[in-house]
């Protein structure tokens, strides 16, 4: 595997990428489902949380892969309730 600047190999570093902008997003739109309520948009809430359940599968995903590809890992990411 070829290594960038970061010292990590491309793969790990694009699964990084990948998690962190997964997990951003996620907060992010915590935000848009309280607007939509707000506005009385329920329908569109609905739509923003399960854009925000879609990206945090993908970060679950992207953290199952790293584990993977060798690193150590005593974290695992919250059960969310």
């Amino acid at each position: 595997m070829a290594t960038g600047e970061t010292g990590f190999d491309d793969v790990t570093y694009d699964l990084i990428s990948v998690q962190y902008h997964s997990l951003k997003a996620g907060h992010d739109y915590g935000q848009y489902v309280r607007d939509a309520r707000n506005a009385g948009k329920e329908d569109i809430a609905s739509f923003f949380e399960e854009v925000m359940a879609q990206d945090s599968e993908r970060a679950k995903k992207c953290h199952e892969f790293l584990k993977s590809l060798g690193g150590i890992d005593k974290t695992q990411p919250q059960q969310q309730t």
